[in-house]
């Protein structure tokens, strides 16, 4: 989806499956943006949201028009480093955008720092912390007996050393995944637990399946946790495929809307931010 100062622009698509791009309602958004700053809005569902906003910032070039670009959810941000014979589709992704020469781009929580170092006139959010103290409040966390916990070092590091999260007991996931395939193959939990009963809240950036949050979840349980909750910033469809969410090891998953619009189940609450 591609919005231009938060109102969605429509594209058509001939017989053939190619975009046919309506310049005369481009025109209209931008008039009616008037003297104001324009800001291109990538929400990203598939590859092809990526050649419709070439085509919608080239128009605006041969207009003159200068714009910012806001993308709720960096495409193939996963794909962060090379091993093997994997391809780095995120470096390709970058490039591609680069060479649109936004006059500036903000991206949404990121996957890991290789995006911001790979985007020219990047900054970044990070809304998890943001909404981090309304859903504390929403599942009576209390911060002198439950947890948060991070599925992995680098969860940890985005969040951990925040000032949202200082004094906060917090625990970490180590885990070892296989690249080629995205299945975990192990999971240890570090930190210090001296007591039972307590909420866990989990905080991460993306959740695909949920695999990894339900694993974690039931480690959890075994060291004490008497409920658990997730919260992260993007959230895809395929929650809704492998039951997590009707599995009972994870109470409520919260996220925001960068991804998913409307929750089709009531263990998912999307918080509209974006």
């Amino acid at each position: 989806m591609i919005l231009l100062n938060g109102i969605s622009v429509h594209f058509t698509t001939f017989p053939n499956g190619e975009t046919k791009v309506d310049g005369n309602q481009i025109l209209g958004l931008l008039q009616s943006v008037g003297n104001h700053r324009v800001e291109l809005t990538l929400k990203f569902e598939d590859d092809g949201d990526l050649i419709k906003l070439l085509f919608v910032k080239e128009f605006m070039d041969e207009h003159d028009l200068s714009a910012s670009l806001l993308i709720t959810y960096m495409p193939y941000s996963r794909m962060d480093r090379q091993e093997g014979n994997s391809v780095f589709t995120l470096k390709s992704v970058a490039r591609f955008i680069n060479q649109m020469n936004f006059d500036s781009v903000t991206i949404v929580e990121p996957h890991s720092d290789v995006t911001p170092a790979l985007i020219d006139r990047c900054r970044v959010l990070y809304p998890t912390l943001t909404l981090l103290k309304k859903v504390l409040k929403q599942i009576n966390f209390d911060p002198n007996k439950d947890y948060i916990y991070f599925p992995d070092a680098g969860a940890a590091k985005r969040y951990g050393k925040g000032k949202e999260l200082k004094g906060y007991r917090q625990l970490v996931g180590h885990k070892s995944r296989d690249f080629e395939t995205g299945r975990l193959e192990k999971l240890e939990i570090v930190g210090d637990v001296d007591r039972k009963d307590y909420k866990v809240l989990i905080i991460d950036d993306l959740c695909s399946y949920g695999g990894t949050f339900s694993w974690g979840s039931e480690k959890l349980r075994e060291k004490g946790a008497s409920v658990v909750y997730l919260l992260v910033t993007h959230c895809e469809e395929s929650i809704y495929q492998k039951g997590l969410l009707d599995s009972g090891l994870v109470q409520k998953v919260f996220t925001t809307n960068t991804m998913l619009n409307e929750s089709k189940h009531k263990n998912l609450e999307i918080i509209h931010h974006y």
